[in-house]
């Protein structure tokens, strides 16, 4: 492998994990604050495709304004969804099975609206920025992976926006701490994560509508992701928002250069391999490896 042959997989590797990272901040968000591993997540993924889908077909707008108009439209769906659902998605110090359970059922009903509405037929979203690249000599870069990488990387310097310089931020900090504390300062805690509920299945739907961009989707198209979101969150560190990058980075290196030496049709199996390494290695992802090492530091 030449050194160009290795700078184009590192470019690829960084776009990949822009990619990876959108798709985990909404998935991180409500595991963080609520203690809910969400299966929805994937149908959410996939609602945000059809909608950004939808858009463009229909109404022809660009597929980036859809994935703008698809956050707020998700997050009133989210907002919705914890109101219909709220008893059984409490603010909780750990996963219940009950949440997970019903985080499955609403996966499948999401699912099967998706086949019932749009069918089993692939779709896919074609713009002039699909196949088009930028060259540096030798080294090519996608366009569309590097706008779905700025929109990661822009999502997660406003989430931190929020969470450090907002009262609702604060409020969501507080209520990973310790939600018995934040009623009895009078946060609203039922409310604080209602909305920060809201917040995550907003980001998972603009995701989707990112990742159509990127791959063809049917309404089975959020599952591959969901596993991955999962090493994500857990390479990350369950509770740490900024880990979710860290987690990403590390996933599309794994994958990208694993090319050599393990076939593509067993690609899988290496989210699955990290899976478990992380839960045994790091229980706290890199994030809560990082804080025991500043306390050995300073003690």
């Amino acid at each position: 492998m030449t050194f160009v042959d290795f700078l184009n997989l590192l470019i690829s590797a960084l776009l990949l994990a822009g990619t990876y990272a959108a798709m985990a901040i909404g998935m991180t968000v409500i595991y963080g604050v609520m203690k809910i591993v969400n299966l929805a997540h994937a149908g959410f993924l996939m609602l945000g495709a059809y909608f950004v889908y939808e858009l463009h077909e229909r109404a022809g707008l660009h597929p980036l304004l859809g994935v703008l108009l698809a956050f707020p439209a998700f997050y009133v769906v989210g907002v919705l969804v914890h109101w219909a659902l709220g008893r059984g998605v409490p603010v909780s110090d750990k996963p219940t099975l009950a949440s997970l359970l019903l985080m499955f059922g609403l996966w499948l009903v999401l699912q099967n609206i998706g086949y019932l509405v749009w069918g089993t037929d692939d779709r896919a979203i074609l713009t002039p920025m699909t196949f088009a690249t930028i060259r540096f000599g030798e080294i090519t870069i996608p366009k569309i992976g590097l706008v779905v990488f700025a929109s990661a990387v822009i999502s997660l310097a406003a989430l931190e926006f929020v969470l450090h310089r907002t009262w609702f931020g604060r409020s969501i900090r507080a209520l990973i701490q310790n939600r018995y504390s934040c009623r009895i300062v009078g946060i609203p805690v039922e409310r604080t994560a209602r909305r920060t509920f809201g917040l995550g299945i907003a980001f998972a739907g603009a995701a989707g509508g990112l990742l159509a961009l990127l791959y063809p989707f049917s309404p089975d198209f959020g599952r591959p992701f969901l596993l991955r979101s999962f090493v994500i969150i857990v390479l990350g560190g369950l509770e740490s928002f900024s880990g979710v990058f860290v987690g990403s980075l590390i996933l599309a290196l794994v994958e990208t250069f694993s090319i050599f030496i393990v076939p593509s049709s067993y690609q899988p199996a290496i989210s699955f391999s990290l899976l478990v390494v992380a839960l045994i290695v790091l229980p706290g992802g890199v994030a809560g490896f990082a804080a025991r090492m500043r306390s050995r530091r300073a003690e």
